[in-house]
């Protein structure tokens, strides 16, 4: 049993920010009920890369010990057979499947006044709905929080937006790399002579899904308390703007502004990647200790003796000196004899991995970070473990696949909303409803 076992989620979201914060919460037992348009969720388009049902994977968990004892199957169908990432438009999108298992998907129009009241049906039914619409848009089907907790005013609505509700920008639509853009990240990250760069990976996105889990969770808290739900409004912006922590708050306290330094760390010298003789690593110096310990792991401990290297701000101020003595230095030796040198001196040094890499690192299988679940069409897939899978007595774990579209509107209707086989029937042949057409 999970620690949400029983909580009621009714997700709205699209795209990634919500629907991140809604995997969280499947992973942690809640039952979620994914509303998606009758053409489903944009992101089950966005590709390449799709997976399909006709060819191996590139890589299997056969044999790979706790990682495959690990895997949780959905129990929903599945034949054995392997999936193969496909270049093409069939199959599920890479990145669907990132963040939608779990979940049961109801595929409802709402812009028919039978999928409004499916929809306003559900939410009489839930604890939580998490929709991140433009600012006032579902005002227009009766599905805003004013008109919903007057239908249940138990219920914890979430809204996930670019900007919020109020505010100059509170009508614009928000994307993650747009606000990359206004926050800040940009001005800061690349190299120092490069252009402004994004955060490859939508960063504030998935940090404004996990803030969304965080503030549901207050709000049941709460609600626990007072027997009452609240509107939760949650903006990418603000979310950006608070994780430039310590930039943002060094900003304030010298105004002056911080400047690109590629991997180096503004406050900390030396602290990023260096390049040996076959490849990168990181290291990562949190203290003068450490400091001294890496001066003498590499045999040079005249940059140590050096009194102007010894503390810190010392070294912070001489980033352009010491810097350059350091990589000479780390250059003439094999990555894997440096990391073993650091490692030994209790000095945190890792290499910088591919993706590959990354997912192929001993630890990523002892903590279950790579699992497989069984899905109705594409055999068995891969996925992404969760990073809650530890918590001792209700751990995250893997409840399902990612749902096909519409898989679950027959059921869902029929059990949570008592709705007749020759009721969903209809609502599925004058367009209302979506069900899926290929489960196996």
């Amino acid at each position: 049993m999970g620690a949400l076992d029983g909580l009621k989620v009714l997700d709205l979201s699209r795209i990634l920010a919500g629907p991140f914060c809604t995997q969280m919460l499947a992973d942690l037992g809640a039952e979620v009920w994914k509303i998606e348009p009758p053409k489903g969720d944009d992101t089950r388009t966005w590709g390449p890369p799709f997976l399909s049902e006709h060819q191996p994977p590139p890589s299997s968990l056969a044999g790979e010990g706790e990682a495959k004892r690990r895997l949780l199957a959905s129990g929903r169908g599945g034949d054995g057979r392997d999936a193969n990432w496909k270049l093409g438009s069939e199959g599920e999108s890479a990145y669907y499947l990132s963040c939608n298992r779990g979940k049961k998907s109801v595929g409802v129009n709402l812009k028919d006044p039978r999928g409004q009241q499916i929809v306003q049906n559900l939410a009489r039914r839930a604890d939580v709905l998490v929709e991140n619409y433009k600012t006032g848009d579902l005002a227009r089907y009766g599905l805003d929080y004013a008109a919903l907790a007057r239908l249940n005013p138990r219920l914890i609505y979430l809204s996930i937006t670019g900007y919020g509700h109020t505010g100059p920008r509170a009508h614009e639509p928000g994307y993650d790399v747009a606000v990359q853009g206004l926050v800040g990240i940009m001005s800061v990250t690349g190299e120092p002579e490069g252009p402004p760069m994004r955060v490859p990976v939508a960063w504030i996105d998935l940090m404004t899904g996990m803030n969304g889990a965080i503030a549901v969770l207050a709000a049941l808290q709460e609600r626990a308390r007072s027997g009452l739900g609240q509107h939760l409004d949650l903006a990418l912006f603000d979310v950006g703007l608070a994780a430039m922590v310590n930039l943002a708050q060094s900003y304030l306290v010298t105004h002056e502004l911080p400047e690109r330094l590629g991997n180096a760390h503004p406050q900390i010298v030396p602290y990023g990647a260096f390049e040996a003789a076959d490849g990168w690593f990181m290291l990562t110096i949190g203290n003068d200790e450490q400091y001294r310990r890496v001066c003498e792991a590499m045999g040079h401990l005249e940059l140590w003796e050096e009194v102007r290297f010894q503390t810190n701000a010392g070294r912070v101020s001489l980033r352009a000196e010491l810097l350059p003595r350091l990589e000479a230095i780390l250059r003439q030796r094999p990555r894997k004899d440096w990391l073993e040198r650091f490692t030994r001196a209790g000095v945190p040094a890792t290499p910088v991995n591919s993706l590959a890499e990354a997912l192929a690192e001993p630890q990523a299988h002892a903590r279950g970070m790579r699992l497989e679940v069984a899905h109705p069409t594409l055999g068995s897939i891969p996925l992404v473990g969760s990073p809650l899978a530890h918590l001792s007595r209700t751990p995250a774990q893997l409840y399902a696949h990612p749902p096909l579209l519409g898989e679950h509107t027959q059921a869902v209707l029929s059990e949570a909303l008592g709705y007749s086989p020759q009721q969903i029937q209809q609502l599925v042949e004058t367009g209302v409803v979506r069900m899926a057409t290929t489960v196996k």
